[in-house]
């Protein structure tokens, strides 16, 4: 039996009450006027009363409870159902309480019934109102003492002593026997008596406690303030010159305590001895002692120990992150690289002798750098390296970064100098040995007359050079080699060359439909459910709900959207739940079935949907072709538009190419059309259509586009328009074109077939020579596709255009 509610359900009085027969049953705790609870239907007796009671008497049950078998209560069964765990349940709504005067055995399965005479409160005497007066004023004290809104609102609203009584000791959770106590309390004066008796008690035990805790508060104000008024009389004493820190012995002391190779230490002492040598009064004296204070943050000798067990890393990142078994296979291969060298005791700078006689400081291998569109994790994934190696993990933001003292800090001459972003985070990880997230690498820009912080990632990454690590403002050489370095980026195209070399890409290309769907009802909708204070039983969103999300609402290659989308929903149906709207969920009615959202209902709860299926819409028309595209958001498709219209008599025919297309892209679009004029006759066009000026533009304006891979898109395009035949709104491709019509490899295959994949496109056309790449696609994807491997735009021209 489990309480539901401590809401009061209003006593009525009938004067004309008589002896009514009801179905009996024992429980075996006390349960009071105005409690709704639910009960298990565990035992048969419960279980032939309570069907006995929706069958015969109107819902209507009487209740024992503990050792009391004289008295009872009389309740309502609103509704009975199943709980989550299967078990059958009732929902018993008590009402008021009821003297036995005779009880029925029972025969073979029947239910036991009883008479019972309800008890009706009597007339309130004037004595029992006095009593009344200062039991409330008592329990306004206990409300303000404990904070409580639920007993304020029972001493507004329950006016009747006796109710009022059973109410409260509802609310404070009276035990079995003083629940019995009440319950046996039939006359009301002696129920608030019992209830005034415990208040008094439980107000001193209140009263006790808020003094102690006023006098520890008391306390520690007084130690704050002699603490603050000694540092005062300090200043006092320094000004006078009646006293004086010993701060270069306390700067001494810490220098002897700390584990810093030789040559950090030998600097320090130098710059000890010239702060010792300064006046106060100058400008050096603040800066150095800055400088010192910093130097002595830095987490020198302190170092996580590795835990290289490499199926506990398996099972980390298994538990943070559902498929990318690829990626997770390269980041195992890595931590078996490392836990190799270890166990053979090679250091990170080559440890044993190496066959070159000097340290091989490539050993460590060269820095993982994830690529892949926002919200594909991996950030988390960078975490979960730090978590299964047991070192401490910090993330480095480097997106807008265009200063090089943002890497390398600023010299001590300026003020307000301070050291670089890598030693912050040595300082925040409070080791020198921890994993770091250099995030959003590819969106760090050239400086100019700041310098180039690309640059000067140079040397923290490189293996060969980041043992001797120097900040501008510490000064001294710091050694990286023990730091893990993990990188971030959209795109690997903006990074530069020098430092793209230094990386060792693991690529993310995004999740299909079933993975999102997977991920989530294991993690992201878990994650909003509880932030928003509800519990998984009070809420059920099927798998077809979130197939629909992700289809109308969100359409990206990572699940960032996709969470955003979910927290909407699980806010909306907790404000409605708190304001008393909904008409079923646990809460609003009380009943354990969940709240259950229909996918027809999907639209009142988000709004209308913000992605449609414009293809067929936009592919109608002769003159448009469906290609596909990678940009910083992972694959894309995109549409490839053209028209044409006829020269004057002194105009050469040309092309005009709009959409803020780059140079490569250009050359693609004269490519294309080049090689429709070259070829008219085998694509079956007149040549006096050929003389007119084409257009060709890509949408959207706005964002720039480039690259080689839409030229079979734009050839496409062009034979569409001149021939008045439309592309099959099934058909996505991309391919680049040479002027022989032969069909080139281009990159991104993956994350194109599964933007084509997202966006319901069912055929793509693919470069022969990328028929490699189709391993990497997610075989579900691929069994729900058709993939068309072309050679020569004739091959592409086949399967673009129905047949003639």
């Amino acid at each position: 039996m489990s309480e539901q509610s401590t809401a009061t359900t209003p006593t009525t009085t009938n004067p004309g009450a008589t002896s009514v027969r009801l179905p009996l049953a024992h429980l075996p705790s006390v349960v009071l006027p105005g409690a709704t609870v639910t009960l298990t239907l565990a035992t048969d007796e419960l279980r032939r009363a309570i069907e006995a009671a929706v069958q015969n008497t109107d819902g209507r049950i009487a209740l024992t409870g503990g050792a009391e078998r004289d008295l009872a209560v009389v309740a309502r069964v609103p509704n009975i159902g199943n709980l989550p765990t299967g078990e059958s349940a009732a929902i018993v709504q008590v009402e008021r309480r009821a003297r036995i005067t005779e009880i029925e055995t029972s025969t073979g399965d029947g239910a036991t019934f009883a008479v019972v005479e309800p008890v009706i409160d009597g007339v309130v005497s004037s004595s029992v109102e006095a009593a009344m007066r200062e039991l409330r004023a008592t329990l306004e004290l206990i409300a303000e003492l404990r904070n409580s809104r639920r007993l304020p609102e029972l001493l507004r609203t329950v006016d009747s002593p006796g109710q009022l009584a059973d109410s409260v000791a509802l609310w404070a959770e009276f035990n079995d026997d003083d629940r019995l106590r009440v319950l046996k309390a039939v006359d009301v004066a002696d129920r608030v008596d019992a209830l005034h008796s415990w208040a008094r008690n439980h107000l001193n035990e209140l009263q006790i406690a808020e003094t102690i805790r006023n006098d520890v508060s008391e306390g520690m104000s007084k130690q704050q303030r002699e603490y603050m008024l000694r540092q005062q009389l300090n200043a006092i004493r320094k000004e006078l010159g009646e006293g004086n820190d010993d701060v270069v012995g306390e700067y001494r002391t810490k220098l002897d305590d700390l584990d810093a190779p030789e040559g950090v230490k030998t600097f320090i002492d130098k710059e000890l001895d010239r702060f010792e040598r300064m006046s106060e009064q100058s400008p050096e004296h603040g800066w150095v002692r800055t400088w010192l204070d910093r130097i002595f943050e830095m987490p020198w000798g302190e170092r996580s120990d590795d835990t290289l067990d490499l199926i506990a890393a398996q099972t980390t990142l298994d538990a943070d992150h559902y498929g990318l078994d690829d990626v997770k296979e390269r980041i195992v291969e890595f931590l078996a690289a490392r836990k190799l060298r270890h166990d053979r005791g090679l250091d990170a700078r080559g440890g044993k002798d190496s066959p070159s006689g000097r340290d091989n400081r490539r050993g460590e291998g060269s820095v993982l750098t994830l690529v892949g569109p926002p919200g594909v994790g991996k950030t988390s994934l960078g975490e979960s390296i730090a978590r299964a190696m047991g070192r401490e993990f910090v993330r480095v933001a480097l997106g807008g970064v265009r200063d090089e003292a943002e890497i390398r800090g600023h010299r001590r001459t300026y003020v307000g100098s301070q050291p670089g972003r890598i030693v912050k985070a040595l300082q925040e990880a409070g080791t020198m040995n921890p994993v770091i997230l250099l995030d959003e690498i590819d969106k760090m820009g050239s400086g100019a007359f700041a310098g180039d912080p690309t640059a000067a990632m140079l040397e923290v990454l490189d293996p060969a050079q980041n043992h001797t690590f120097r900040d501008h403002y510490l000064e001294v050489d710091l050694d990286l080699s023990e730091v893990v370095f993990i990188a971030t980026a959209n795109v690997a195209d903006t990074i530069p060359g020098p430092l793209l070399d230094r990386m060792d890409l693991i690529r993310l290309d995004g999740y299909t439909e079933a993975e999102k769907v997977f991920i989530a009802n294991r993690y992201l909708l878990p994650r909003q459910v509880e932030r928003a204070g509800l519990t998984p039983e009070e809420l059920n969103v099927s798998d077809e709900l979130i197939g629909s999300i992700i289809r109308g609402w969100t359409r990206e290659a990572g699940v960032r959207s996709l969470e955003r989308e979910l927290g909407r929903l699980v806010r909306k149906v907790t404000a409605r739940i708190a304001s008393g709207q909904l008409s079923n969920g646990t809460i609003a009615t009380g009943t354990d079935a969940p709240l259950t959202i229909a996918d027809d209902d999907l639209r009142d709860w988000l709004g209308r949907p913000k992605v449609d299926d414009e293809i067929q819409h936009r592919t109608s028309s002769p003159g448009v072709a469906t290609g596909l595209a990678v940009t910083g958001a992972g694959g894309d498709v995109l549409f490839v538009e053209t028209t044409a219209f006829p020269t004057g008599p002194d105009a050469e025919p040309g092309l005009t190419l709009t959409g803020q297309l780059g140079d490569v892209m250009k050359e693609s679009a004269q490519i294309a059309l080049n090689y429709v004029r070259s070829h008219a006759a085998e694509l079956g066009l007149d040549d006096e259509a050929l003389r007119q000026r084409f257009h060709v533009h890509v949408p959207a304006g706005a964002v720039p586009k480039d690259g080689p891979s839409a030229g079979i898109t734009m050839t496409t395009a062009l034979v569409s328009l001149l021939t008045g035949r439309s592309v099959k709104s099934s058909v996505a491709m991309t391919g680049e074109i040479n002027l022989q019509g032969q069909v080139m490899p281009i990159g991104g295959v993956k994350q194109k077939v599964l933007a084509a994949h997202r966006m319901g496109i069912t055929e793509v056309v693919l470069p022969k020579r990328n028929g490699p790449d189709l391993e990497d696609i997610p075989q579900n994807v691929r069994d729900e596709m058709t993939i068309h491997l072309a050679a020569t735009y004739d091959e592409v021209a086949a399967v673009a255009f129905d047949a003639a």
